[in-house]
């Protein structure tokens, strides 16, 4: 999701040189909860049998693949004795193939595994991935990456516990969902920048009556209406609602007055004609693309597209948090996937030391230059982008730190990502209402719960 032309060739060769000499710190000996080729904890894998480490991720598109062309050869630099066999493939494909993939005898070593309990839940509840926890001692990941965020990638033993427990997986990046818009387009229809909720929920009937399609979205997949939804939801139902709903952790309903109101405003943007025309049966890249040339006046989607659209469009385009409804800002956010280390890995002391190189200091570096949100200390790397780039790494600091990062909605359950895809598909088409929507929300989440 990131362009690939950021930093000059001269600069390509001198953090490749600096990521090369950057050695893991002395060995540490422990013993981890689970084994490989080894039964203790190795950070020095420098002298251990040549071999090949295999890494399957959905880092695909521009810069997002540029950064992981940069480290994997850099951590080849590193260690000679190691090959990475890197298998890249989109979200969508990688969800239907890592299931088939992790059952079966020729399992990779390292993944990224989507959060949601319907995958790495799942995943935890198998044994097919393992804790990280040892490592996590052993490299110091927990003084590198703070509490809040190393509870999107935490799972009790049995998967019971979504945000508390072990830690399976250590995540490259920071998300957040916004709103892109071109200024040019707003300053033709004599727009400001809004600045409350109501703003912008007033400017959608602007644009319309103009001629204009305000709202751009593409969800045949089903899954982009659920960052949607996430946006309008922040705008009326309280956080600390809607963190226990989005871990599927017990405490929350989904029938109340605030969901009530976010699922109504979402069916009215639909019925009212504020998407484009057939906008559920059309594919997300499709439609970025779409208004990448010039269709549309806003997208409410993630911050991963700031860097295709900024390619696509130069200086005219902008990211923004979600005008605020409230004292604060709050959206749908948290991490990128994060990399996992299976059972049937090989030696999980190479994964490990795979997965601490990639989530370095000096790999958030590439991932800023490759025009990717770090997930630590994002606002340190704004200065040295530019554009739509920046705006997100001012937006993710700002949500973060100031405001509210709400969990994407399809961890909550086994099933959830299926059933939260199916109603918002049907609320939008108008086929089921606000309750009746709530109801199969309501019904998923409780009967997990319980």
């Amino acid at each position: 999701m990131r362009p690939a032309k950021f930093i000059a060739p001269a600069a390509v060769a001198a953090v490749v040189l600096m990521l090369g000499a950057c050695a893991p710190g002395p060995s540490n000996e422990s013993s981890p909860s689970e084994g490989g080729a080894s039964s203790e904890v190795i950070t020095d894998i420098s002298s251990l049998p040549e071999q090949t480490l295999t890494v399957w991720d959905q880092e695909v598109r521009g810069g997002q693949d540029e950064q992981m062309k940069r480290l994997n050869k850099a951590f080849m630099k590193k260690y000679p004795n190691i090959t990475i066999d890197r298998v890249s493939q989109s979200f969508d494909d990688l969800q239907t193939t890592l299931r088939l993939a992790l059952s079966g005898d020729d399992a990779p070593d390292v993944v990224e595994a989507n959060n949601a309990r319907s995958m790495m839940g799942q995943f935890v509840s198998a044994g097919q991935i393992i804790p990280l926890d040892p490592w996590a001692d052993a490299y110091k990941w927990r003084d590198r990456y703070s509490d809040s965020i190393l509870s999107y990638s935490s799972y009790s033993a049995d998967a019971t516990k979504f945000g508390e427990g072990s830690l399976y997986g250590l995540p490259q990046v920071g998300e957040v969902v916004g709103v892109f818009y071109a200024p040019s387009r707003l300053e033709e229809l004599g727009l400001q920048v809004p600045k409350t909720w109501d703003e912008f929920s007033d400017q959608l009937k602007t644009i319309k009556d103009a001629g204009k399609t305000p709202l751009m979205l593409g969800n045949v997949d089903k899954w982009p209406a659920f960052h949607l939804f996430g946006a309008v939801q922040a705008a009326h139902v309280p956080a600390d609602q809607v963190r226990p709903l989005g871990f599927g952790n017990a405490g929350a309903t989904w029938k109340s007055d605030e969901n009530v109101a976010a699922a109504k405003q979402l069916q009215d943007w639909a019925t009212s004609g504020y998407f484009n025309e057939g906008f559920n049966g059309v594919d997300y890249d499709s439609v970025w693309q779409s208004f990448a040339k010039g269709d549309g006046v806003y997208l409410i989607a993630g911050s991963w597209l700031a860097p295709d659209l900024m390619e696509a469009m130069g200086d005219d385009v902008a990211f923004m948090a979600p005008p605020m409804a409230g004292d604060k800002p709050a959206t749908t956010g948290g991490t990128g996937l994060p990399f996992a280390i299976t059972s049937s890995a090989k030696d999980p002391n190479v994964a490990a030391a795979y997965i601490d190189f990639i989530t370095t200091d000096e790999a958030m570096q590439v991932l800023a230059d490759t025009g990717n949100v770090p997930v630590n200390d994002a606002a340190k790397y704004a200065g040295g982008t530019k554009g739509v780039v920046a705006d997100v790494l001012n937006v993710f600091t700002t949500v973060s730190e100031e405001g509210e990062i709400l969990p994407y909605l399809d961890y909550a359950t086994p099933t959830f990502n299926q059933t939260l895809g199916d109603a918002l598909q049907q609320l939008m088409a108008g086929s089921m209402t606000p309750e009746a929507f709530l109801d199969a929300l309501e019904a998923d989440y409780s009967g997990f719960v319980k």
